[in-house]
Parts: C-alpha cells; sequence; structure tokens
C-alpha cells in the first residue's frame, strides 16, 4: 500500500517545490495514521507542510485509497530522519545509524554505529571495531543519530 500511496502522491509533493522522502502508514484497527515525509534543498517549514497536507489531503478524499478513517500528518524528517530508501543510505555515508532488523542477526535486531557505504543493495555499518552487511530488505527502520 505504502508504494501506491506513494505513486499518488509524489507528483503532488514534487509540483510543491518539495520532495516526498517517505511515507509511514500505523494502523490501529479501524483507524490508521498517514505519516508523509516532505524534504527539500532548502529545508521545510509549517507553512510548506501546511500547503502539502492540504493538497494531499484533497487527493485522497478523490481518490480514496485508504480502507476506513485516517489522520494525516505532514512533517519534515527532522534530524533523526528515518531512512527509506537505498539513495537516502548512500546520502548519509558517515553519519551515526539506529537499525532495527526484520529478523535477529547473531542474536539481535538493534545495530547502531557509522554508515560506511551501500554495495548494492546491503548496507555496510561500523559496528564494535567490524564492518556488517545488512540486505536492504532486512532492515524494518533506520535512522540518522544526531551529531551534537
Amino acid at each position: 500500500m505504502s508504494d501506491q500511496l506513494s505513486e499518488l502522491i509524489q507528483p503532488v509533493v514534487a509540483a510543491m517545490g518539495c520532495e516526498l522522502w517517505g511515507i509511514e502508514q500505523l494502523s490501529m484497527g479501524r483507524y490508521s495514521t498517514v505519516k508523509i515525509y516532505i524534504d527539500s534543498k532548502n529545508g521545510v517549514d509549517i507553512e510548506d507542510c501546511a500547503k502539502v497536507s492540504r493538497q494531499v489531503s484533497s487527493l485522497l478524499d478523490v481518490e480514496d485509497p485508504m480502507n476506513g478513517e485516517y489522520t494525516l500528518e505532514v512533517s519534515s524528517p527532522g534530524l533523526s530522519r528515518r531512512l527509506f530508501k537505498l539513495d537516502h543510505y548512500s546520502a548519509f555515508i558517515g553519519s551515526e545509524v539506529r537499525i532495527r532488523l526484520k529478523r535477529p542477526y547473531e542474536g539481535q535486531r538493534k545495530y547502531s554505529g557509522q554508515l560506511r557505504g551501500v554495495e548494492g543493495d546491503e548496507i555496510i555499518l561500523g559496528h564494535q571495531d567490524e564492518e556488517i552487511l545488512f540486505p536492504f530488505e532486512e532492515i524494518e527502520r533506520a535512522n540518522v543519530v544526531p551529531s551534537v
């Protein structure tokens, strides 16, 4: 569903001068929350979020891709931005990241360390004096750790 929403929403966000950074869907029974993250070269402010929210809300009302009731939230990815695509990982090489895997690797699902690179569809993470390669499709969630 997230890919369908992305295809639907992306042109609207681009027309407003922003980049669709990612979409999260959180379901709670019949209700769900759709979080849309937008970014731009000049940053994103509250007005950008409000404009995108109005346009996307109108689009979703017409297209009706959601089952049941939902709440739409539009925001910037923030400092601890979630990495949704391989391109995002490439852009943040050298940054500290937190990764949560879909399944345990060597007995754990959560890792943190320096993002060292991207090879094909694998992420290279520097973790405790070693490099670990994680297949992109095995990563449930990854966030940049803001530097102080």
